[in-house]
């Protein structure tokens, strides 16, 4: 299966760019982002709190098959609908540390939307630990789950 989620992790730097365009108007896309109907599905994770506003704060849980319990929060700091979000992410008992992440959602046509992510580690080597546990794969299944999801919503 072709990976349309591309990933650009330059070797000695601490952050990744990531891309994807999604046929899906932009309004939709960012709604996958920011509504929690929507992300629980896409992300196969439980939210717990989504508080889509700037200084808001989230909380997510998924469960993995053996049953362990994962957490992932963070804070708001930039929220403007259908253009930007920027947050911070950290996966709780974790040794990965606190990222930064910076969305940019962008109109190409009316029916086709890009999703730019700038995501910045603590350091090289957490972001290299971080791309060593699969996570290029796994950001692409999501977003593939995401485009089958949104899809569907675009017809409704």
């Amino acid at each position: 299966m072709e990976q349309k989620t591309k990933i650009n992790a330059e070797d000695g730097k601490q952050e990744l760019m990531i891309t994807r365009e999604f046929d899906l108007p932009l309004e939709l896309l960012f709604r996958a982002y920011v509504e929690a109907e929507i992300v629980e599905q896409w992300m196969g994770t439980k939210v717990l709190k989504l508080e889509s506003k700037k200084h808001g704060c989230y909380q997510f849980e998924t469960t993995d098959a053996k049953g362990n319990r994962y957490g992932f929060n963070g804070v708001i700091h930039e929220f403007i609908p259908n253009r930007k979000i920027t947050r911070t992410f950290e996966m709780e008992n974790m040794p990965f540390g606190v990222q930064l992440e910076l969305y940019e959602f962008e109109r190409l046509t009316d029916d086709i939307s890009k999703l730019n992510m700038h995501v910045i580690y603590e350091s090289v080597a957490h972001r290299d630990q971080v791309l060593k546990i699969g996570m290029t794969h796994g950001i692409n299944l999501a977003h593939n789950r995401l485009q089958d999801i949104a899809g569907k919503l675009k017809n409704k």
